[in-house]
């Protein structure tokens, strides 16, 4: 009788060894196949990541070409011009270039090649330009269309905000003004 009870026990001893291996060997598997899953999923926010960066830089590479030819034909420039119709033609095409730059400043911090302090920093030295500051007074009407959760109307309002701080500052030191966003 002791016998088997020995081998009995024995015979437990050893089926929980193998069943503890086996669920070690399950888990081990599981967690392969999760790290492997989490890599996949990284792997694929960053392919998309770099497809959405491409795709923005496409975006720009087409803005700037549409906008340089409207601004070498005035007949094209007629297409896009919503600007008040008083204002000359010449200064119009200014306007239509301040505007490709502010779009190239837009899609640097869309595409993540500048963050929002950085954009701040470049705008308030673009808007020194007495012409840079028309040209955002002449499209006010063209931002107030945009959707107000939208990146391109958030950066606008900071704008606005940059605006007022440096129409308001009684310094020269134009570089000091407003207070950077921080990301």
């Amino acid at each position: 009788m002791d016998t088997r009870k020995q081998a009995a026990g024995k015979l437990a001893s050893a089926t929980l060894c193998l069943l503890l291996t086996a669920g070690t060997a399950v888990l081990a598997a599981r967690h392969r196949y999760l790290a492997t899953a989490r890599l996949d999923e990284r792997r694929l926010e960053l392919e998309e990541l770099a497809f959405r960066r491409k795709a923005l830089a496409h975006q720009q590479r087409m803005h700037w070409e549409l906008l340089a030819r409207a601004i070498d034909d005035p007949s094209l420039a007629a297409v896009i011009d919503t600007y008040d119709k008083s204002i000359p033609a010449e200064k119009r095409r200014q306007f239509l270039y301040a505007n490709a730059w502010y779009a190239h400043l837009f899609h640097l911090y869309r595409a993540g090649s500048v963050d929002r302090e950085e954009l701040y920093t470049y705008l308030r030295e673009f808007f020194q330009s007495p012409l840079f500051r028309e040209y955002w007074e002449a499209s006010q009407s063209q931002r107030a269309t945009l959707k107000q959760s939208s990146d391109e109307a958030r950066i606008g309002r900071m704008v606005d905000g940059l605006v007022k701080d440096l129409d308001e500052a009684d310094t020269d030191e134009w570089w000091v003004v407003g207070n950077p966003p921080t990301e």
